[in-house]
This record gives structure tokens, sequence and C-alpha cells, in this order.
């Protein structure tokens, strides 16, 4: 048997022919267990002489049962290892770790040889006190992947004893289903040789809460590199795994948040975010001054505060925690966490029992019951601000959460209401301005349909989608003298306030050319010039001026005059889509308009063209975003715009109806007009007309003729004043013009007076001087009438004047 520490070999002591070679304590033992020999200081460590052990069972040595997995390999008569609980001499117990190895004698006895691992004296508690107070949770399998040692640190965080767990692999432990999955990692590690690493996010069996743990399996070698068995080493990361968390919450904010340009679901997504990442329940109040269109006041140093709730989140169906619903307003006593938080704008965490929350609750029994019905235990309050303006504030809760909020909650709550509070200021300020520019614009589009009794009219127009802002589309309908009016429906070029602006200076200019009488296709011709001024006006755009669009004024615009007299509509258009005609017998067509140039181009003439309508025709004037939206070509949208105007509809109002449903998408990518106009005419109990010779004799009779038909109509108060209507228009065509004098009278919403005749001069009203011999006349015209004026005809002009009905 080798010689034993402290022995010498290869020299005497000291003698300087060798050194002293320290030898492995050993025991052999027979087949019954019995110690057949020891060496002398094997057992020093248990406090015992070696001599004392031979010839006695090995098994008084122990403090426990042997391992089963060293009953099994024993019988196998297998080497084996294992840690052994030994008994010392004072009867307490020694961790030892014990080395066997099978031997057969001459009678093919087995025999066997028990070393202890051991290291030398020095080493051996530091190594012991190593394993034993590692805070790390430590365990060591053998190559049956069965548990052979561990720490205490890992019973502690198993929460139970392990001494009788030795020998047993994980899936033969109680409640093994948790631990399948590990069982066949520790496996492959042995047989591969490989490290494995596995996160996991659960609860231990002897914790109360999930931590994040990070797991490694690592083999355990032999000097010749053979895989004797395995450890599994565990980390709690839950603290680097909530920092993951929390990163990747801010990187979420960055692309769910702010997703539009609305307020409102700007704040859901907030709280969207929040509930179930690091809250359980979170909200979002602004300012009720918000929701007024009014910009927001700064927080004042006391005082109640008035919000409204906007969006609310909880991990719990049907949000139990809340106070108030969404809409509602809600109010903030000056002394509460969340009126302090706005004033100072500081974000702020509390825990319920705290004063200030007391005091709160105390004073909100409504409130202080939603917090005891769900244990509701921590709260953070996050000001919302942006650009040194206060909007309202974030208030995020937790109960199902065991732990309450702590400052890196703080600091992620803070960051994704920064966020958030930008975003939700920029849909605030885009959804002003955007009201602002439908304002403008809407002002400039007719507020009511005007008196007139030529048509019926209905429109609609709806602005572009949120990206493309508002536009230069519009319609108009302007009663002209003779009972007729005009439409007019126009688009210009790009979008935003300046087109809008184009927009209302265009439509002031047809209003202003149209009171003048002018035929379509002159009145085209002026809109054209003054495009052309416009655009010289503004010049180039300058290239610090980024409000502007840049390029030329450009516009197109379809012009309409409708006479119920003789029934016939002269139409006039400048770049614009041809307008849809339905006859009464129910055909439509799209007239083939001769076309003329868009506004701005100048240099091109515009023609006219004239159609005779039956009584019950409907016009549709409209402007290109209503045929080419949802992605249509203009063949096809003509077609669904033909499909729409023919179908059965009780009113025009649903005749506008179903040519919207049927043509647009749900955000149109252009404004759109849409102007449509059934006819109507004025028959010969409406009108009354004479052809009068240009003889100074007629006047008398044209007076005559003119007061019976006002009898015959029941407006016998109005015969005096019409008298001298008459008489002053007839004698002026009588002596400055020649050729045939026409009279017409004609009782629609107004009674109207109208001369014609051949002379293309048109009379001024001016004040008669004391011995002036005319120049009276149309100064008593104007002061006996409502207003007269004055419009050129192919063949000369027409005077007209118009009094009110009694």
């Amino acid at each position: 048997m080798a010689t034993e520490s402290g022995q010498e070999a290869q020299g005497g002591a000291g003698d300087g022919r060798g050194r002293t070679q320290p030898v492995v304590p050993a025991v052999a033992t027979d087949d019954r267990g019995i110690v057949t020999a020891c060496g002398p200081t094997a057992l020093r460590p248990l406090g015992r002489e070696g001599a004392d052990a031979i010839g006695r069972p090995v098994r008084e040595l122990l403090a426990g049962p042997l391992p089963a997995a060293v009953m099994r390999a024993a019988a196998r008569h297998e080497a084996w290892e294992a840690l052994l609980p030994l008994r010392h001499r004072d009867g307490s117990r020694v961790d030892v770790t014990v080395h066997a190895y099978p031997l057969l004698d001459a009678h093919g006895a087995v025999q066997w040889f028990l070393t202890t691992g051991t290291p030398p004296e020095p080493l051996r508690p530091l190594s012991a006190w190593t394993l034993a107070q590692l805070p790390i949770p430590v365990a060591v399998y053998d190559h049956e992947v069965r548990l052979a040692g561990f720490n205490a640190a890992m019973e502690r965080q198993l929460g139970m004893r392990m001494d009788d767990k030795i020998g047993l692999r994980l899936a033969e432990m109680p409640g093994s289903h948790r631990f399948d999955e590990f069982d066949r990692l520790q496996q492959q590690v042995v047989e591969t040789g490989e490290m494995v690493r596995v996160e996991n996010y659960a609860r231990a069996p002897g914790d109360t809460r999930e931590h994040a743990w990070s797991m490694y399996f690592f083999p355990l070698k032999d000097d010749a590199g053979q895989v004797q068995g395995m450890s599994a080493v565990v980390f709690d990361t839950s603290e680097q795994y909530w920092a993951r968390q929390r990163l990747a919450v801010v990187a979420e904010a960055s692309t769910a948040i702010g997703t539009t340009l609305d307020v409102t679901r700007t704040a859901q997504e907030l709280t969207d975010l929040a509930a179930g990442r690091f809250a359980d329940f979170a909200s979002v109040d602004l300012l009720d001054s918000i929701f007024q269109g009014e910009e927001p006041a700064e927080a004042a140093s006391g005082g109640d505060v008035v919000f409204r709730r906007t969006a609310q989140q909880s991990v719990l169906p049907g949000i139990p925690e809340s106070a108030a619903a969404v809409g509602d307003v809600d109010l903030y006593p000056e002394h509460s966490p969340p009126a302090r938080a706005l004033a100072t704008g500081k974000a702020t965490r509390h825990v319920v029992d705290d004063a200030g929350s007391k005091r709160w609750l105390d004073d909100d029994a409504a409130r202080a019951e939603r917090v005891r019905a769900t244990g509701i235990h921590s709260m953070m309050v996050v000001p919302l601000r942006a650009r040194g303006t206060t909007l309202g504030l974030a208030l995020f809760l937790r109960h199902r959460t065991p732990d309450a909020f702590d400052d890196d909650d703080l600091l992620l709550a803070e960051e994704i209401a920064a966020r958030a509070a930008v975003c939700i200021d920029n849909a605030r300020r885009y959804s002003r301005e955007r009201t602002t520019a439908l304002t403008l614009q809407r002002s400039m589009l007719p507020q009511r349909m005007p008196d007139q009794a030529a048509v019926q009219v209905a429109s609609r127009y709806l602005p572009a989608g949120s990206q493309a802002g508002v536009g230069g589309d519009w319609f108009d309908v302007i009663p002209l003298s003779g009972a007729r009016v005009a439409l007019v429906v126009g688009d210009v070029v790009g979008h935003g306030v300046h087109a809008s602006a184009t927009m209302g200076r265009l439509r002031t200019a047809v209003r202003t050319l149209a009171d003048v009488d002018l035929s379509p296709d002159e009145l085209l011709t002026h809109l054209d010039d003054l495009v052309i001024r416009l655009h010289l006006e503004e010049g180039p755009k300058p290239a610090d001026e980024p409000g502007r669009p840049a390029g030329e004024i450009g516009a197109t615009c379809l012009y309409a005059v409708y006479d119920p007299v003789s029934r016939r509509c002269t139409f006039a258009r400048a770049g614009h889509p041809l307008p849809a005609v339905v006859y009464p017998d129910g055909r439509i067509e799209f007239p083939e308009l001769p076309a003329g140039p868009a506004l701005g181009l100048g240099g091109l003439p515009f023609e006219a063209a004239e159609l005779e309508l039956p009584e019950g025709t409907l016009l549709a004037l409209y402007t290109d975003g209503l045929v080419g939206s949802a992605g249509h070509d203009v063949d096809a949208g003509l077609a669904l715009l033909a499909r729409a105007l023919t179908r059965p509809a009780r009113s025009l109002e649903e005749t506008c109806d179903n040519v919207l449903y049927s043509l647009l998408p749900d955000r149109p990518a252009d404004d759109i007009a849409l102007l449509v106009a059934r006819t109507r005419a004025l028959d010969a109990s409406h009108v009354a007309t004479w052809e009068l010779p240009p003889d100074p004799a007629v006047v008398a009779e044209a007076r005559k003729e003119g007061a019976e038909q006002l009898e015959r109509w029941g407006l016998g108060e109005l015969v005096f004043t019409t008298e001298l209507v008459v008489s002053e228009l007839v004698t002026n065509a009588i002596r400055y013009a020649s050729g045939p004098i026409q009279l017409r009278l004609i009782r629609d919403a107004t009674l109207i007076c109208e001369v014609s005749d051949t002379s293309s001069t048109a009379p001024h009203l001016r004040r008669a001087r004391t011995f002036d011999e005319g120049g009276r006349g149309l100064l008593l015209v104007a002061a006996l009438t409502q207003r007269w004026g004055t419009r050129q005809t192919e063949a000369g002009k027409t005077i007209w004047a118009e009094q009110a009905l009694p």
C-alpha cells in the first residue's frame, strides 16, 4: 500500500536525496463492507485512528444511508464517486468526497479500494466554505444526471431540503412536470459535452413571485476529457430582465405611440402600451380647455383642476379601477397627488397609504371604494408636458403586480409620457390648424342656398384625407336677373391654406363678374386674366418660404347659366370635367362641350354651348376628385356616377348621398365638390311678353297692358310703381335705341320688369342738376324698386328692375 502523507520516499527525511511524496488517504474493504486495511491518517478527519477501523463495518462510519446511485454502482461492481455524510468521533457530521474502485483478489472476490478527494489540509476549509457560502445556487449531477451534490443557496432557492433528493434525476423529483425540459437539457450536456444556457421567467418552488433566471448547464470532465457529470448554476437576472423590458417598452413606444394625428387615439395608444407592460392600469386625463379648442392654460400653483378622461386601459376586463368613463370630466382637488404633480410639473410615485393619497381618498368615497375593491397599492402620476405647455397627466396603478413602483419604473413612465406628450401636442396643433383651414374654406363656400325659382339644388363638399389637407374645390349658386341662375363648380390646383385662399379670391371674382351679367365664355375669359395677374403679383416662390407651393397658380372651372323662361342652359368650361345631364325620361349623357384651357394659361379662347333642357332635368356638376377617387380611372368613375345619378331617389339630398356612397373611399385623396340641380320652368302663367314698336305713343299702351296683367296676377298693390317703371324704361328705349322693343313681366320670387332693345349702350345712374331735362327717370326707378340693372344680349341689351311681392 502507498505511504501516507507525512512519510517520505526516495530517501530519509531531510537527507537531500529525494522529495516527500504526499499520497491520498486510503481504506480497503472486502465484498461485505468490512475494513481490511486502512492508512494511519485516513480517518483522522473523523477524529479516529486507522487501526481502530480494521475489522469493523464501513457503515459504522456513515452518518446516513448511501445514495441510491452508489448502491446501484456497487451492485454492478463499477467504480463510483460521491459526497458521503460521515460521522465524526464526537457525533457531528462530516461531508467527504469518496472515490471507490473495485479490485479482484486471487479467488476472484471483489475488494474495494476507497480514497478521499480531500484537498491538502490548508485548502480543505476554503474549498468547503466556497461551495457552502457561495450565494449562487449550484447543483452537481453524476454521469447519469442524478443529483450528487448541492450548496445551501440551492436549497434556499428551492425552498426544500435536498438531502433526500441525492441520487434522483430532476424528472423523479416532486413536481417533476416543471423540470421535464431541464432534465432533457441536462442529459444533452452529458451526452454532447457542450454547455447549455437557458433563460426562463418563472416562480421558483421556494419563492412567492416570479423572477428571471439564467441557468448554465456545463459538463464536468476528467483529466482525459471524458464527461463524468455535470453542474447547474442558476443566476437571478430579474434586474437585467426588467432593464431589458424597459428598453423594449421605450423602443415600442417610438412606433406604437403617435401613429395618427388624433389626440384621443394617441392617448389611447399610451394607455394600451403601459397596461400589462409595467402597470396594471393606465389612464390619460387632458385639460378640458384642449377639448374646447383653446390653448391649454399653464397649470396654476393652487386650486382644483378640471380634466377630461381621454383614454384608459387595464389588465382586468371592464376596467373596474376607473372612477371616470372616457369623455367624462373629472376634478382633482388641490391637495391630491395629480393636482400637485401638475402644479410642480414633476412626476411622483406613491403608495395608497401615504399621507397625500389617504387624504385624497378620504375626500372621495367612490374612488376609495375602487381602490379597496381592486387592491390598488401603488401609483405614479406623470404630467404630460410638451414645448413648455402642460397638456394633462398620465396615471399608472398597480394591483396585480405585487411590487410597488420604484425609481426605474418612474423613469420609464416619464420617458414614454414625454414621447406621448409631444405626439399629443402635435395632434392637437394639427387638429386645430386643420380645423382653422377647414373653417376658412367652408366660410368661403355657400352657407345656405339663395332663394330662386329656376332650379332646385343640393350640394356636398368633402375635404381630402389628413395627409392631403384642405384644398381649393368650390361650388356656388348665383341668382341672376330675369329669374335666371348661374351654377358654378371650380377646383384650384394644390392643397393647403394657400389653395383655399386662392379659391376664395376666385369665387369672389366669379360672383362679381356674374353680377355684371357676363356670358359664360366672357366670364371665364376675365377669370383667366385674373388668375394670370395673381400669379404675376405673387411672383416666383422664394427659397426660404416653405408655406407657399411652388409653380404657377392653376384652376379649372365650369360655369352654367340656366333660364327657366326659355328652359335653355348655356355652358362654358375651363379645363373642367364635363357635367352630367339626366333627362326626365331617365336618359343620361355627358354632353361634349367645348374644352377650354385651364385658368391661368392665357392666350386661348373659351367657347359656350347651349342646351335646351326639359323641366325636371337633373344637372350634376362636380370636381375631378369625385370620378378619380378610390383608384378609378375616369371612364370607370363616370360609369359609377351615371348609375348613381339614375338610381331612384326621394330627394336631391338622397341623390348626393347615392353618388358619394358609390364613388368615394373612406378617406378621399382629393377634395370633392358636388352640385346637383333639377330644373324648373316658368310657363305663361308666370311670364307676360309684349313686342312694342319704337313709337312714343305705345308708352301709354304698355302701362295699361302691364297694369292689367298685374291685376290678373293679384298684384294690384304694385300697379302704380310698375306703371312708373314701365313708362321710364320703355321711354328710354324708344328715345335712345332703334328697332323693336320688348317688354316682359315675370312673376317669380319677385316681380321683374324687363325692357329689351337693340342698342348696346347701357344707361348710367346719375343725379340730375336743376335745369337738366333728363336723368331723373333711372333715379326714380332705383328709388322705387329693390334693385335694377342691365345686361348685354346678342341683339343689344336688357334693362331690368325687381320689386318685392306684397
